[in-house]
Parts: C-alpha cells; sequence; structure tokens
C-alpha cells in the first residue's frame, strides 16, 4: 500500500471542457453599452491628435512661410546689389569702374550683414565680419568679401526665385480653393485655375478645380519648409565666418560681457551701500539718539522720555521699511515665492504711471534670468514716470524658444538716450552681461519701445 497524497486526488480524474459562457441578452446589450463610449472616445482622441499634427504642420509652414518672403526682400536687394557690381566691374576695363568699387562693396556688404541678421533671428547666429579693408588690392583679395559676392549672385536669382514661388502658392490655393464661389460669376476666358490651363465651363470642371486647391493646400503644408531650408542654405554657407574667426570673435564678446558684468555688479553693490548708509543707518543713529534722550529724561520728566520713545519707535519703523525696500532691490522676495508675472504685477502697481502687464511666461526661468527682467522693468518704468511724461505704458513678457523677451512701451514725449548713468545704460550692461540684447527705440515726440532678449535655455 502506498501513502495517500490528498494534494493528486483529481491527477486520475479526466478533466472535463468547460463550455464557453453563453452571453446573455442583458449582458450583450451591456457589453454594447460599454464599447461604444470606447470606440467614440478613442475616434475623439484620434480625430484630435490629427487635428494637433495638421494644425503644428500648419504653424510650421506658415514660419517658413514668413521666412520666404523675408527672404524674397533679400533677394531683390542682392539683384540690384549684383547688378551695381556688375556694372562697375564693366566700368572698370576703362577705368572708371575703380572708383565706384569701394562703393559697391559696401552696398554687398550692407545687404549681406541684413541677411546675416534675417537668418540669425530663424536659426543659429552667424556673427558678422570686420568691416571691408580700406585699401582696394586688399578688399578684392578679402576671403569674406569674394564669399559675399558669391552669395549675392547665388541669392539674388536663386534666393528671388524660391521666394516669389513660396508667396505664389498660397495664393494660387487661395484662389483655386474659393474658385466654386465666383467662377460663374467671371467672363469664360477669366473662369480658369490658378494655373490657367483651361477655361472652367461646367461644375464639375469648378470641383476639379477645387481638388487642384486641396493639391496646392497640400504642397505648401508639405514642401514649404523644405523651401525656406533651400533659400537659406547658401547664406548660411557663405555668410558664415571662418570657425577661428568666429572663436575670436566670440572670445572678444564674451571679454566684452564680463566686463559688463563686473560693471554691474559694482554699480549694484554701490547701489546697496549708498541706501544703507544714506537711508538705514542713519535712522538706526536716530533710533539711538533717541533712546539715550529717553532714558535720560526718565529722571527728570517720564511725559518727555515717552514722547522721545515714540520718535525712536518711528524712526525704527521707517528704518525697517527702508532695509525691506532694500532687500526688494536685491531679490524681490514675491519673485522668488512666486512668478516673474507676479514680481511684474507688483512693479506696476507702485508705478505712478498706469501700466499693463502682459506675460505669458510657460514654467519658471533661471532666478538671475527673472532678476534681470525684473531689474529692466523697475529700472525702465522708474525712468518713464520720471522723465517720459506718459500717461499709459504697457510691459509684454514672451518666452520664445530659448529667449525671454521684454518690451516696455510708453506714450511718452520720446527721446530717450543712453547716457553714463545707471538708467538705460545699466539696463544695458545689466543685459550684456547675460549674453542678451538690448534695443531702443525713442523717437522725439514719441512712443518710446525697449526691447530685451535674455538667454534663459530650453
Amino acid at each position: 500500500m502506498g501513502t495517500h497524497d490528498p494534494s493528486n486526488r483529481t491527477t486520475d480524474v479526466p478533466a472535463r471542457p468547460t463550455p464557453a459562457p453563453t452571453a446573455s441578452p442583458a449582458s450583450a446589450s451591456a457589453s454594447g453599452r460599454t464599447s461604444a463610449p470606447v470606440s467614440a472616445a478613442s475616434a475623439s482622441a484620434s480625430a484630435g491628435s490629427a487635428s494637433a499634427s495638421v494644425a503644428a504642420r500648419a504653424r510650421v509652414a506658415l514660419d517658413a512661410l514668413e521666412h520666404l518672403v523675408g527672404g524674397l526682400g533679400t533677394g531683390i536687394l542682392a539683384l540690384v546689389a549684383l547688378l551695381w557690381l556688375a556694372v562697375t566691374a564693366v566700368a572698370c576695363l576703362v577705368g572708371v569702374g575703380l572708383f565706384l568699387l569701394p562703393s559697391a562693396l559696401h552696398a554687398v556688404r550692407a545687404v549681406a550683414d541684413r541677411e546675416r541678421a534675417r537668418l540669425s533671428r530663424w536659426g543659429p547666429e552667424i556673427i558678422g565680419p570686420p568691416p571691408v579693408p580700406s585699401g582696394l588690392r586688399a578688399a578684392v583679395t578679402d576671403r569674406t568679401v569674394r564669399r559675399e559676392a558669391c552669395w549675392v549672385a547665388t541669392h539674388g536669382v536663386l534666393g528671388m526665385f524660391l521666394g516669389a514661388v513660396g508667396l505664389t502658392l498660397p495664393l494660387n490655393a487661395a484662389h483655386d480653393l474659393g474658385f466654386p464661389l465666383w467662377w460663374h460669376l467671371v467672363p469664360e476666358s477669366a473662369a480658369t485655375a490658378a494655373a490657367g490651363w483651361w477655361p472652367v465651363r461646367d461644375w464639375p470642371g469648378a470641383l476639379f478645380v477645387l481638388l487642384m486647391g486641396i493639391g496646392w493646400l497640400a504642397v505648401i503644408l508639405l514642401w514649404m519648409p523644405a523651401l525656406a531650408r533651400l533659400q537659406a542654405w547658401p547664406g548660411r554657407r557663405l555668410l558664415r565666418p571662418d570657425a577661428g574667426t568666429d572663436l575670436v570673435l566670440r572670445v572678444a564678446e564674451l571679454t566684452a560681457t564680463r566686463a559688463a558684468a563686473l560693471d554691474a555688479h559694482a554699480t549694484e553693490l554701490r547701489r546697496i551701500e549708498r541706501s544703507l548708509h544714506d537711508g538705514t543707518q542713519n535712522r538706526l543713529v536716530a533710533v539711538t539718539v533717541l533712546i539715550g534722550a529717553a532714558r535720560r529724561a526718565l529722571t527728570r520728566d517720564p511725559a518727555d522720555a515717552d514722547a522721545a520713545l515714540d520718535r525712536a519707535q518711528d524712526a525704527a519703523e521707517q528704518a525697517l521699511a527702508e532695509l525691506r525696500a532694500v532687500v526688494r532691490g536685491i531679490l524681490p522676495p514675491v519673485l522668488a515665492d512666486r512668478s516673474l508675472p507676479d514680481a511684474l504685477t507688483a512693479l506696476a502697481a507702485d508705478c505712478p504711471v498706469p501700466c499693463d502687464i502682459d506675460a505669458d511666461v510657460p514654467g519658471r526661468c533661471a532666478v538671475s534670468v527673472e532678476a534681470t527682467a525684473y531689474f529692466v522693468v523697475a529700472e525702465a518704468l522708474t525712468n518713464l514716470a520720471r522723465h517720459s511724461g506718459a500717461s499709459r505704458a504697457t510691459v509684454t513678457v514672451r518666452r520664445r524658444g530659448d529667449r525671454l523677451c521684454l518690451t516696455i512701451h510708453d506714450d511718452g514725449r520720446g527721446g530717450a538716450q543712453e547716457s553714463g548713468g545707471s538708467g538705460l545704460t545699466g539696463i544695458r550692461r545689466r543685459t550684456e552681461a547675460h549674453d542678451g540684447t538690448m534695443e531702443l527705440a525713442s523717437p522725439t515726440g514719441g512712443p518710446t519701445t525697449l526691447e530685451v532678449t535674455l538667454p534663459c535655455g530650453l
């Protein structure tokens, strides 16, 4: 006899096939009610992702269209400079063009610098070269000048052609997409597609033109960015400086910004020291003197001692308020605790001139960048309150890629200029210390617009 194992009691029993569960009508209807919303939700999610993809591609296409139109403008200028250069070269055969060659080379450099600025706005920065050499032989043999002449010849033809194509595609799409609405209202000779291949005499032809408009739209969404990249390629290839030149210019730029950072730091330390010395320190000295007077008055007249203590308390409160103002000038607590828009809103509330804050900054930037932006706005609002005579001001803050863009606009009398003081010059130094840029537009009679950009990372 063997040992009985309870765990093997069912091993000799053949397994019966389990019948498949039969869904009842109630469960079937419940299942149908459950699966339908799931299918609808998945379809809605797919439609939403598809629409988001189309919207993103449309934004890229619009951005590429803007690039192409800008390239069309520089292409026209490049063609004019190319014609001037060709006329000068022909005139050199008789000797007259030698006097015109420096002006022609400077015209080529001006157009090339405009293209460098345009390309730097839409991609990696292209640092400009040194000025054109003064000597005629040195200017003709300069490598940068020769490359700019090649770029003028290329961009004046190819860049202008691609810009014209990029501008024509949206016009063709708009023409053909709206064709069924107006084709029967115009003469038969004018009722043609944008390409103008044949006249349309019936509705099937009009609907075919509509399909062509959809095709134009697809071409715009798919190929417009490629056209913009092709248009920019000669400029990025021929107008960029050599690697060694780029490095030397970058080192010089960083040296200058480092000096500006040290100057801004020293100016800030002097401001803090002056605020503490002229304000808080004098208040604390007054508190000490009043407390001493109160102690001496206790033995003579307690009423005088009470009045002296009241004055000492007032002086201590004023000293505390001035100390808080100095601390807020270093790093405002609202900037550390909340956000840059909240800190700028607090600044606008304290400004004597009515000021609107339009800030759309997703996420937080580096503390130093936000502190610099706060300083720029605070100094700009102080300047316009003192000197502009404005009745309204607007501060706009946007984050575009890796740049934080500030725009301060007022409707004052204008005529603002940089000087040696701590106003606009201090803003420029503080901005350049962060490798940023500052542009001021303040014609006499106004308005005044100050634009500052700061790198803030991705």
